[in-house]
């Protein structure tokens, strides 16, 4: 059992805080340092022009060192919605080179180019809209993307990618301010054939394989995203320190405001300004450093070329490098111009966030560990004591036989079907631990099948890979392996599960993928994965898991119910696939602060479904603190509280009744919101929009915006701004839009846009406005869990414009099934109020749903007295409605409309 011990001696010293020393710095990751180590030259790289090659669907263009004549190969692809991709690889590449496959969903369709001009200094391509152009310098190779005389985007301006060349292998590499160079390398440098880390040494067969590439924003002050990284919202100049780093680890409580890796990474940066908002993804799972750094870009390199869209003057410019140690250089332009263009633009090569059942965006507890059955009823019954909703109880490590997953300890849970079947009863639902790590053990038919099948990733000479994670000595499932991952998808149907039930979903921690005792705490590099090494695919592996499982949950009920799994490490890509949440946190107000920006650049990204651990993991918060983690916690998508082993128990009804009241109002303002929530990922699900949102997303001409990161939008209609700061009297919220208002929805009191309100708080105080001219629904009838609440009627509130006007959307189906996908089984309407009218349309006449809720009344802030109100039926009918007006508040209620939620119907306000 010296794993085992070795493994618990790792968690008491991580609890204490991250040990930096366990973690590269790009010193010490050789291929980052050789990459900033090098200093700017000339380039002995040229495009060679005669090798153009132009098809209706991509050009290709060869680029050469003229040192060596050792030869590239560039594709351009203008894709379908405004998208350009470019690839390099090496024309005549010694070994193969990874490229990521599973990410995209399918071949992104393409778009015709058209070759323009062409001379002896370069050509120009016509990218068909918008006075697009794409222009090709020869000598030294440069791309500029221009649109009309303004250029939006440069690749290689300042770093080119550099192919240099060994006996054992050839490899592209980038050298800053250099263009394109390839040469002999007489001289080896530490860290190019084997490298070593503190005691572990990765053997580097293929040698050095690392590539770069720079890219320019003129005009841009103001990047963000590649996440995962405790940080601000708006990605910082990384002069004079470490780059971002992207690589999936296993950090136990982070630092915050440290640009180490956390467990994902999304390798998009998306930059905006008053004029333009633009993405770049760069397809590569290996480690990855982005430096982000603030220049001057004046006049271009190659002449008269260029004189026609840049001037004389200097403008500012955000450049953005990447240096990746393996793979091929694939990135996406993505040119907006809108963010939600960029946001449509990302998600047709990715996929959209995975429309979640309702009951996973209600209230989730947690800790590490629940004891035992009875310890399950104990808490389930509490908050029906305590009238505080829940929808899932979830169960860490300790409730399998001996960290064996797929099994349960048979004394403390001896009976789990039971145990579901009690939640079931109470219409609620559970969520289990599986980890990606397989205890090594002959009496473990999990351990002996993968075994069989030869499935476990495999060291560099070719046995099977083991590590020490919490089983003790434990093997690593290839799930690059697709026949791996049916397998792992097979074991999750009730027959193979033992115990499991429909109302059991999953728990995939632990992905990166953790080894305790391996180099950073994960895999070696040299490790395989079929013909791959570990370095090429390290940060999809968790993506695959959280894939595997998915369809196995899906598989389970014959592909009619929807799946929740809740993922640790991701890649672009793994919003198909379920939530994610940011890992292991603190109990400190610094935590929850950056809970909100961590949040907001997953979003950015494609990944709605984010939450942090209510009231922080390690650590034991004060009242106070918890209590401002639930009010937050509320109004952010995946809403879960989780402890540490070692922490006092903190179900939310522990800490006396004025807290356990406070907690309690959190949570039921949850509830009465889920119609909303629903509405926006299904909306996320449809259009790629982030369900949490940046303020610029909705005003990107707003510079007051762009940095703002205490606050932020639900959709485009709701304002939050948590109270995050103990002892805190008062916030001060910047509610945006000129000529806008905002409208507390606790108070209805009324606010104009483009200000900055300060707002006196209390310990009840949740700072929420709804936008002048929305319309949103709740359901005010809360019960114990969302279930119950499913056929409850809704509530209407309608918040006026300047203008008078109001519109938003109400959306229905059965809420847990792909019915509303298969069947169009589901309703999806228009409310609009204008001209004293408020209307209910179908969005989806094609659709076939019916549903018992109905509108019980409407609330209408900004209103003037009617004298009269009458609903008109889709029959024609006519009806009068009860109604009162509050004249100090301008609120007008209607009472009992009585009309369904999925019909046409019509209100008069005379």
């Amino acid at each position: 059992m010296v794993p085992l011990l070795v493994a618990l001696l790792f968690l008491c010293l991580g609890a204490e805080a991250v040990d930096r020393s366990n973690f590269k710095t790009c010193e010490q990751s050789s291929f980052c340092k050789r990459q900033r180590e090098l200093k700017p030259g000339q380039s002995p790289y040229r495009a060679l022009l005669d090798t153009l090659e132009l098809s209706d669907s991509r050009i290709t263009l060869q680029l050469i060192n003229d040192n060596n004549k050792v030869r590239l190969l560039l594709e351009l692809y203008r894709l379908h919605g405004n998208m350009t991709r470019v690839k390099i690889n090496e024309l005549k590449p010694l070994k193969p080179r990874y490229e990521v496959p599973d990410v995209l969903i399918t071949d992104p369709p393409t778009e015709p180019m058209t070759l323009v001009a062409q001379d002896e200094n370069g050509l120009v391509l016509s990218l068909g809209v918008d006075e697009q152009r794409v222009i090709v310098s020869a000598r030294p190779f440069r791309l500029d993307i221009v649109e009309g005389p303004t250029v939006l985007l440069s690749l290689n301006s300042r770093v080119v990618p550099q192919l240099l060349y060994k006996a054992r292998v050839g490899f592209i590499r980038a050298f800053r301010d250099t263009v394109l160079s390839e040469e002999f390398v007489e001289e080896d440098k530490p860290g190019m054939w084997e490298e070593t880390f503190k005691t572990h040494s990765d053997s580097k067969p293929n040698g050095p394989s690392s590539i770069s590439l720079d890219f320019s924003f003129p005009g841009v002050d103001h990047v963000y995203g590649i996440p995962e990284h405790a940080d601000t919202l708006k990605l910082r100049n990384t002069d004079g320190g470490d780059p971002y780093r992207l690589y999936n680890l296993d950090v136990f409580q982070y630092e915050l405001h440290n640009l180490m890796a956390l467990y994902g990474a999304v390798p998009v940066i998306i930059s905006h300004n008053t004029e333009r908002t633009m993405g770049i993804f760069w397809l590569n799972a290996a480690e990855t450093w982005v430096d982000i750094s603030s220049s001057t870009a004046g006049k271009t390199v190659f002449g008269k070329m260029m004189d026609f869209v840049q001037g004389s003057s200097e403008v500012p410019q955000t450049d953005v490098r990447w240096i990746s140690e393996s793979g091929i250089i694939d990135v996406f332009v993505l040119l907006g111009p809108t963010p939600n263009d960029v946001f449509a633009q990302y998600a047709s090569l990715t996929g959209t966030q995975a429309f979640p059942s309702l009951s996973t965006l209600g209230y989730h507890q947690c800790r590490w560990n629940y004891n035992d059955k009875e310890d399950v009823k104990t808490v389930d019954e509490g908050f029906d004591k305590h009238d505080i909703p829940c929808d899932f109880i979830w169960l860490d490590i300790e409730h399998t036989d001996g960290k064996r997953y797929f099994t349960w300890d048979p004394h403390k849970f001896a009976q789990p079907k039971e145990m579901l079947q009690g939640l079931m009863d109470k219409k609620r639902k559970m969520v289990a631990i599986v980890d990606p790590h397989i205890k090594v053990d002959s009496g473990y038919n999990i351990n002996n099948e993968i075994r069989s099948k030869s499935f476990y990733v495999k060291t560099k000479d070719g046995a099977d890979y083991e590590g020490w994670c919490w089983p003790g000595n434990s093997g690593y499932p290839d799930f690059t392996n697709p026949e791996m991952r049916a397998w792992w998808a097979s074991k999750f149907a009730y027959d193979q599960y033992e115990g499991s039930m429909e109302n059991l979903f999953i728990w995939n921690d632990m992905n990166e993928p953790s080894v305790f005792n391996g180099p950073e705490v994960t895999m070696h590099k040299d490790a395989l994965h079929g013909s791959w090494e570990h370095r090429d695919v390290h940060n999809i592996y968790g993506l695959y898991v959280q894939k595997a499982t998915s369809e196995g949950l899906i598989q389970r009920s014959g592909g009619v119910e929807r799946p929740f799994v809740l993922t640790r490490a991701f890649f672009a890509g793994s919003q198909r696939y379920g939530a994610v949440w940011t890992g292991d946190n603190a109990a400190e107000w610094g935590h929850l602060k950056i809970s909100i920006p961590m949040c907001l650049s997953l979003g950015l990204v494609g990944i709605s479904f984010c939450g942090a651990d209510v009231g922080g993991f390690f650590k034991h918060p004060s009242t106070e603190l918890l209590v401002r983690w639930y009010q937050a916690g509320a109004y952010q998508p995946f809403f879960r509280a989780h402890a540490h082993l070692d922490t006092p128990r903190r179900e939310p009804w522990l800490f006396g009744p004025d807290n356990t009241a406070l907690i309690r109002e959190a949570v039921r303002q949850r509830y009465a919101l889920l119609p909303f929530w629903y509405q926006l990922f299904y909306n996320a699900y449809r259009t790629g929009q982030p369900v949490m949102r940046a303020l610029w997303v909705e005003y990107p001409k707003e510079p007051a915006t762009f940095v703002i990161e205490d606050e932020y939008l639900l959709g485009k209609d709701l304002l939050v701004h948590p109270v995050t700061d103990e002892g805190a009297k008062g916030v001060t919220a910047y509610l945006p839009g000129k000529g806008e208002i905002w409208y507390d929805v606790h108070t209805f009191q009324k606010h104009k846009g483009a200000q900055n309100l300060y707002i006196p708080v209390t310990m009840s105080s949740i700072p929420v406005f709804q936008r002048g001219g929305s319309i949103i629904s709740r359901k005010n009838r809360v019960r114990r869990s969302s279930t119950c609440m499913e056929n409850d009627p809704y509530t209407l509130y309608v918040a006026l414009s300047p203008q008078g006007t109001a519109e938003g959307e109400i959306y229905i189906d059965d809420f847990h099934t792909f019915n509303f996908e298969k069947e169009k089984q589901f309703i999806h309407r228009h409310l609009h109020f204008s001209d004293n009218t408020l209307s209910s349309n179908n969005l989806a006449p094609d659709s076939n749903f019916s549903t018992a809720a109905w509108i019980e009344k409407v609330i209408i802030m900004g209103a003037t007295q009617p004298t009269s109100i009458s609903l008109i039926a889709a029959d024609g009918t006519k009806s009068a409605v009860e109604f009162e007006f509050d004249s100090a508040a301008s609120v007008l209620t209607l009472r009992k409309p009585g009309v369904n939620a999925g019909a046409d119907w019509t209100v008069l306000l005379q």
